[in-house]
This record gives C-alpha cells, sequence and structure tokens, in this order.
C-alpha cells in the first residue's frame, strides 16, 4: 500500500491565501491576504505555506513529451517547429507571481521562533522552486529581471528595469541551489525535498547551463560541467541509488515505467506518486490517443545488439517491413516502439502499427509509460507512478559532463553508461572501440561524445529533454533533417496489407516514408531558442527589448 501521507500535487489552502492578482507583475500588489506578524510563527506555518510550492515540480508524464523536437512527429505539428508561432499579447510564460511568492517567504521566514537549522530547511525548498523557476525562465527567454526580494515599493523605478544577463542569473541559480544541497536533510518525511533531490536538480540545471556556454561560445562553462559532476558524484556515492533491473533485459526498462508504486524502487531519486481515491491520472489513456509517432530519425538512433549504429552492423536487416527494423536492435526499441505482439489493450495485440488512427502519427508508436490495463484505461484512474528524478539521467549527466571536460574515462562509462546498457543486455561502451557513425547528426563532434549523446537519447526518449538538448548543444539545425518529419517506411506491399481507408490519405515520399506533414517543411530559425516576450509587457516597460528575430 503506498503511504497517504506524503505530498501530492494538490491545492492546498495555503496557495489560495497566498497567490495573487492575475494581471501584469509589474502591477502587483504586496500579498496582503497573510499578515507576516501573526502567520509565520513556527515550523508548522512554514511547512504550510511551502506546500504550496510542490505543484511546480517538473513531472515527467510521457503524454505529447517531445513532440517539439527531432524525436517526435506528433498528428499535430508543433506550431514552434512549424514556424506559425507569433508573438502574445500576455502570458507566454513571462509570468513572475511564483517567484514573488518565494521570495515573500524569503522576507519573513525569520519570525518564526525556532531555531535557524530548521528555519534552514524551508529556505532550502524555496531556493529550490525558486532556482528551478528561474532556470526555466532562462531557457525560455534568455535574460529576465532577477527579483531577489519581495518588493513592496511599487514605484516604477523599482518594477520597469532591465533584464538580467542570463549568465549573472544562472550564477544566482547555482548559488540558491547550493544552499538547498547544503541544508535540506539527508531523509524527510512525507514526501518532502531532500538534500539527494536537490542534487539532482543542480545536476541537471549545470549539465544545460555548461553545454549552453559551451556550444553558445560565452564562456565560464568549466565551472558548471564540474559542479554537474560533483552533484552527479554525490548521488552516486551516496550508494541510495541503483539502476532498476529484474534481470530481464527484454522487458525491465518498460516495466519500469508501468508501475503502481515507485517509492522504494532504486531508480527513483523522486516519484511522484498516485493513489486510488486520492489522486489518480489519465496518463496511461491519453498515451493511447495522443495521435503522437516517433520520427524516422529517432528510429535510425538505435544501435544493433552488436553495439555498432544501422550504417556499420551486420545485422541491420533493413526498414523494408516493421518487423525487419526492429530486429537485432537495441532491446530499448521494442520496449518504447510498439511492434509485433505488443498488447495495446487487454488481449488487443498489434500486429501492424496502427497508422491511420488517432494511435500513431509515424507508425512508430510510443509506448513507455503506455500499459494493457484495462484499470489504467479507465479514464482519469491510472494509479501509475511517474519520475520527477531519475537516477539514469543523473548517470547520464556524470558521463557526459566528464567528457566535455575531456575527463571521461573507461571507468566513468562502467560506472554510467554501460550500467544502463547492462540493464537491457547491450554490449558495453567501450572508449578505444569507438567507431563515429557515418550517418552521426553530429559529425564534427569526437565520437565520445556523439556516443554519449545518443545513448541519453534513447535511454530518456518521451521524457521531456529532447528540445532542451537541442537547444544547450546549439543544435536546432537537427531539425532541418527529413527524417525528423518522417515515419516509417510504407512500400506497396505493407500498404496492402492494411483496409484501403485506413490507409488511403497517407503520404509517402519517393522511398515510401510516411510524410507527416505532406505540404509544411519544418526549417530551424535561430530565433526559436528563445520565446517572445508578450506585447504588453514591452508596452508597459520600455526598458524590455523584444527577443531577436520577433
Amino acid at each position: 500500500m503506498k503511504n497517504k501521507h506524503i505530498i501530492f500535487m494538490v491545492f492546498f489552502a495555503m496557495i489560495a491565501l497566498a497567490s495573487c492578482k492575475k494581471d501584469s507583475f509589474l502591477n502587483r500588489y504586496p500579498l496582503s491576504d497573510i499578515s507576516p506578524e501573526n502567520f509565520f510563527k513556527n515550523e508548522t506555518d512554514l511547512q504550510i505555506y511551502c506546500n504550496q510550492y510542490y505543484a511546480t515540480l517538473p513531472v515527467q508524464n510521457f503524454v505529447n513529451a517531445d513532440d517539439n523536437s527531432d524525436d517526435k512527429a506528433n498528428a499535430s505539428i508543433n506550431t514552434f517547429l512549424a514556424g506559425t508561432s507569433t508573438v502574445p499579447t500576455t502570458g507566454g510564460g513571462w509570468d513572475f507571481s511564483f517567484i514573488r511568492t518565494c521570495n515573500f517567504f524569503l522576507a519573513n521566514y525569520s519570525k518564526a521562533a525556532i531555531g535557524d537549522d530548521v528555519k534552514n530547511i524551508y529556505v532550502g525548498e524555496t531556493l529550490f522552486f525558486r532556482a528551478n523557476d528561474f532556470w526555466g525562465k532562462v531557457k525560455t527567454f534568455g535574460d529576465v529581471p532577477y527579483i531577489n526580494k519581495y518588493i513592496v515599493d511599487t514605484s516604477k523605478s523599482v518594477l520597469y528595469g532591465t533584464r538580467m544577463p542570463h549568465k549573472q542569473v544562472m550564477d544566482s541559480v547555482l548559488k540558491d541551489l547550493n544552499f538547498a544541497v547544503a541544508h535540506l536533510p539527508e531523509e524527510a518525511p512525507d514526501g518532502r525535498l531532500n538534500k539527494y533531490m536537490a542534487l539532482a536538480l543542480k545536476a541537471r540545471v549545470c549539465l544545460w547551463e555548461g553545454t549552453y556556454r559551451k556550444y553558445f561560445g560565452v564562456g565560464d562553462e568549466t565551472v558548471y560541467l564540474q559542479q554537474a559532476t560533483d552533484a552527479a558524484e554525490q548521488l552516486m556515492n551516496s550508494e541510495k541509488f541503483n539502476i532498476y533491473s529484474t534481470g530481464n533485459p527484454q522487458t525491465d526498462y518498460y516495466n519500469l515505467f508501468i508501475q503502481d508504486e515507485l517509492q522504494g524502487n532504486p531508480e527513483a531519486i523522486m516519484p511522484m506518486r498516485y493513489i486510488t481515491t486520492v489522486l489518480t491520472n489519465n496518463f496511461d489513456r491519453q498515451l493511447g490517443e495522443a495521435g503522437d509517432g516517433y520520427t524516422k530519425d529517432f528510429a535510425r538512433s538505435f544501435l544493433c545488439t552488436d553495439g555498432k549504429p544501422t550504417s556499420l552492423s551486420s545485422l541491420y536487416k533493413g526498414d523494408d517491413t516493421p518487423d525487419n527494423e526492429a530486429a537485432n536492435r537495441d532491446p530499448r526499441y521494442k520496449q518504447q516502439i510498439a511492434t509485433r505482439g505488443f498488447d495495446f489493450l487487454n488481449g488487443d495485440l498489434i500486429t501492424l502499427p496502427r497508422i491511420g488512427t488517432s494511435v500513431t502519427s509515424t507508425g512508430y508508436q510510443p509506448i513507455k509509460g503506455r500499459s494493457s490495463s484495462l484499470a489504467a484505461w479507465n479514464a482519469g484512474q491510472s494509479t501509475f507512478d511517474v519520475f520527477i528524478f531519475r537516477y539514469a539521467e543523473t548517470l547520464l549527466i556524470e558521463a557526459e559532463a566528464k567528457a566535455e571536460l575531456g575527463l571521461c574515462t573507461q571507468t566513468v562509462l562502467d560506472n554510467t553508461i554501460n550500467k544502463l546498457r547492462g540493464r537491457v543486455g547491450m554490449p558495453h561502451m567501450i572508449i578505444t572501440s569507438l567507431v563515429k557513425d557515418p550517418k552521426s547528426d553530429f559529425p564534427a563532434l569526437p565520437v565520445l561524445i556523439d556516443e554519449i549523446r545518443r545513448e541519453r537519447r534513447v535511454e530518456l526518449g518521451s521524457e521531456g529533454f529532447r528540445f532542451d538538448d537541442l537547444h544547450r548543444w546549439h543544435a536546432g539545425t537537427m531539425i532541418n533533417n527529413p527524417e525528423t518529419a518522417l515515419g516509417m517506411k510504407l512500400t506497396p506491399a505493407l500498404r496492402a496489407q492494411y483496409p484501403a481507408d485506413q490507409v488511403s490519405n497517407i503520404v509517402v515520399d519517393g522511398n515510401y516514408y510516411i510524410k507527416v506533414y505532406p505540404s509544411v517543411t519544418r526549417t530551424w530559425n535561430d530565433k526559436l531558442y528563445l520565446n517572445p516576450l508578450p506585447i504588453q509587457e514591452l508596452t508597459l516597460n520600455p526598458n524590455l527589448k523584444q527577443n531577436p528575430g520577433w
């Protein structure tokens, strides 16, 4: 049974008390619904206030995840990649109300009549969430106003300032994360944040920032790459986490993502937990009706069982049929993509990819987190837990950061990448045996970094990391690869096996690959690295300037 005394993604009563008006941040008034003198008295008050932050945790639910990248080509084209996004009048993510909520706490928590060691736990929680929010804004907008105190003065000189440079904001984010790591407990009750969760976020943020600084040429990347590996190694050296495995390489990866209980799973640094009659989700059903699909480019990225890419392996049978394409591939292929024999729902077995239906747009149907359970299929009734922080990501961060620093040895790979490969029975990555894939997406990269990136792509498919990865690698032009908008090969012989009315509208290119968007060409524009600021904010504050290209 799941412990009911845990933090869920629910709206505590304090959210209503601490919430702000829906108008522009620049016109917000103080949080007048709470009297600091009467509220911040003891640990319970601090804990209740901090409860509201947990609704912003970065929960990974797989539904339409990575549709904004080269991994997916959903039936509904991503407007951002299609080049049809416009500058919003308001909103668009330019909202500082959560930052303001955090700063209100930081201005008032010291009134509590408790020891500093206890107070600092909740300061650590607040800084964890503030850091994550600012990082999200930096990824979205680049330079942003950095507000680190609760603003009472509403004069224009205070509120209508300029944006702080990206690097300065991220230096403050790192400072907040370091405080959280130093002051959060190793063990926390009822699902609250602990030190290891803060380390997981720190590793994630620092890898992003370090590689961004390197590949965008803005400098000072080494400190962030080193901080990423330091955080990852603290998690690894704690010996509290491991890769989930029951010794079955053909099913363990798939089964990891359809578990009713992740609490106690060695791979779960932080799980999001669901309980019947308490909190359930609709992820399983949504995954079966999402019209989603991996791209040909993503399917090609899986190695063959000899550890070689399809372009170099004698085991690769080609892609004239779905069965041939899936044969002799990394077992994660069949554990992420529905192939013949996959149980779609309670004995409804896949024989042919379900193109021409709401199930998949490309024929490469994503099945991570998708079960055959009727109970989970019932609308809003699934209790499958999902990850917030997964240990596999930590290992990938360690490998990539070490490689970027020029410090990745065979021992590093054995402690990271090869643990992931071991779960699925794939040959280990051996540095001295690596050969550059002639069809690599990154022909100029050293082969070691190239193959670590491949491993990350395969292991973290559908977990929502891919666009952030393309962004930090300065690799948005991957979208220009035609295979990122193509699906499986639908030869005339294969088409003849389908009901004619199901496939009559499916368009293929000259090589018989499904063209998901027959009338649209996805072309990368560098302005897409950043979102536009809303018109209202630019009008209210002439010190703000629009992002390039918008």
